[in-house]
């Protein structure tokens, strides 16, 4: 059975499965879901705990199973954690945890709690992973991104019984705060811990929040590219020198803007041929939050301009190189500039 990180409260309340698996990239959201259940875990008398980590493929996997067996001559009730930092269990861990799963609704003294990073599609629909979903709860646990980010701020400070002004004034706090954590929710957390211990209860003003927060973003070259087709100019800038400062690679950079461009221009040819757009996206491996940003524009893009853009981004990734143009900066940084800024400004024409 599948949940969200959302309601695992209210499912802790109604009582315990007998397993359950956590699993994303999402470190500290992962880390949150684990402690409740643990804790839950605990005030059921779950008290004795047992923790397996799979490393490498050689790992012995009937420690697994013997852990499960054991019982301690202390505590009647026991915590089984795995975690699988890869999310491959391999053949001899994928028979294994089925097995656990199919056992857990009939060992009510144990509790099997399996951890994994974020799967792929393939693994997903798996069938050791599918015995996990069948036979206890399962949580996903998904990146909150910067759109979402003012509002999850938000309910994090009312949390701590700290607010934002209303209206333009709090809107303007909540975005502050999200330039500067994006991408490291980590460090979100403990910068609104650190507005908890600064200031009492109650709004927080702009001013206290400047004054308390650090800028302690992660720069990504993909997160680049996302803005890039958001039209977000004030963004793509503040990215480009979060990467500079960072000390990024330009060619990476300018990869993750150059293959939005290019599948932009194929998806565009496939339609062009009469493909429908679904095929021709799946076809190009487009999905999730940047497919929808292609059913968006492609069809106000026209295909000379994605052309022009193909032969621009084909420029920069000269300039990144160590090649000159007459027709554009030298500097590969105020390359990328430009061509960002370029097709940034072409996607806002064409929302």
């Amino acid at each position: 059975m599948q949940s969200s990180p959302t309601q695992l409260a209210a499912h802790l309340q109604r009582g315990l499965k007998a397993l359950y698996t956590v699993h994303g990239d999402e470190a500290l959201l992962v880390q949150e879901a684990a402690d409740a259940i643990r804790a839950a875990a605990r005030a059921q008398g779950f008290v004795e705990r047992s923790v397996c980590t799979v490393s490498g493929a050689h790992f012995d996997w009937s420690a697994v199973l013997a852990a499960g067996r054991s019982q301690s001559l202390f505590a009647e009730r026991q915590l089984l954690e795995l975690r699988i930092p890869s999310g491959k269990p391999g053949k001899e861990g994928a028979a294994v945890l089925q097995q656990l799963a199919a056992a857990a609704p009939h060992h009510p003294d144990l509790l099997t709690l399996v951890l994994l990073p974020r799967l792929d599609a393939t693994t997903l629909k798996s069938p050791w992973f599918a015995a996990l979903e069948q036979h206890g709860l399962t949580l996903r646990i998904d990146a909150v991104e910067r759109a979402q980010l003012p509002a999850w701020i938000a309910q994090r400070l009312r949390l701590q019984g700290q607010h934002v002004p209303s209206g333009e004034a709090g809107q303007l706090c909540l975005g502050f705060l999200a330039d500067r954590v994006e991408g490291n929710l980590l460090a979100a957390h403990q910068e609104l811990q650190k507005l908890a211990l600064l200031y009492p209860a109650g709004e927080l003003g702009f001013e206290q929040i400047e004054r308390a927060v650090l800028d302690v973003a992660r720069h990504d070259p993909f997160k680049l590219a996302e803005a890039v087709l958001d039209a977000q100019p004030l963004r793509v800038q503040r990215l480009l020198d979060g990467l500079q400062a960072d000390g990024s690679a330009a060619v990476l950079v300018h990869w993750a803007l150059a293959e939005d461009i290019r599948a932009l221009w194929r998806v565009k040819n496939e339609l062009a041929q009469g493909k429908p757009l679904p095929l021709a996206l799946r076809e190009q491996r487009v999905w999730g939050g940047r497919e929808k940003r292609f059913e968006r524009l492609l069809p106000r893009l026209g295909l000379a301009q994605l052309e022009r853009w193909l032969l621009d981004a084909h420029t920069v990734d000269g300039i990144v190189k160590g090649l000159r143009h007459p027709d554009w900066p030298a500097h590969p940084w105020q390359a990328l500039e430009r061509l960002a800024q370029q097709v940034a400004q072409g996607c806002a024409l064409a929302r």
